[in-house]
């Protein structure tokens, strides 16, 4: 299956998206830990909460973990998440000489991604949200949605885990189209392809599909 005949079809229903990576590293490296088994609601409501809790991330690595845990409760899994979240920052604080990840943006992709799966708790999807949306390397997340359309779309073998996916689908997206195919997938992923009962009859992937009902 052709990828750039997905990615024209995906813009076509959805529009274009300008890769603007300009957001903190840190910020959206907490951020993501916060998304983690919760809606985006909720985990956008904590790491909110979390800032205006906080005049900076050095205080949150040294405030007491319940203070933290407080902050962000509406997020879920609060308690483990506080203690993830200073256990990293503690670590880039004693790594860096700073809480800052200003200088993953000088080193290659793979150097990058190597740094960020070595803090505690960070696996594939999470560094590769920092690295694609703040420190402008085509790195692709594979979150639950890219995950389902791309397995569906036969883009990756059912059998496939989702820690292999990363690879298996970079190899197979041009950077420049890495960001527009992440965020269409997420949103084919929401608006049609959904995990029950997708959509197939008003999909516009559906010719392509080999996962298509008829």
């Amino acid at each position: 299956m052709a990828i750039d005949e997905i990615i024209g079809l995906l813009e076509r229903a959805y529009g274009p998206r300008k890769w603007q990576p300009n957001r903190d590293p840190v910020d959206v490296l907490i951020q993501t830990i916060l998304s983690q088994n919760t809606s985006d609601t909720n985990s956008d409501r904590a790491f909110a909460s979390l800032k205006a809790s906080f005049t900076s991330w050095e205080a949150v690595a040294t405030a007491p973990v319940e203070h933290v845990a407080r902050a962000i409760q509406s997020g879920g899994l609060f308690r483990l998440k506080a203690a993830r979240i200073q256990q990293i920052l503690k670590q880039i604080q004693q790594e860096q000489g700073h809480i800052s990840l200003d200088s993953l943006r000088s080193l290659s992709m793979a150097e990058a991604e190597d740094y960020l799966m070595r803090l505690p708790g960070v696996g594939h999807k999470t560094a590769n949200c920092v690295l694609l949306f703040s420190l402008g390397k085509p790195a692709l997340p594979v979150d639950t949605h890219v995950f389902r359309v791309a397995k569906r779309l036969g883009l990756v073998d059912s059998r496939t885990s989702v820690e292999k996916a990363h690879s298996l689908l970079q190899a197979q997206i041009p950077p420049s189209q890495v960001y527009q195919f992440h965020i269409h997938l997420i949103e084919h992923g929401r608006r049609i392809c959904h995990a029950r009962r997708p959509g197939c009859n008003i999909c516009i992937l559906r010719g392509l599909c080999p996962s298509a009902t008829h």
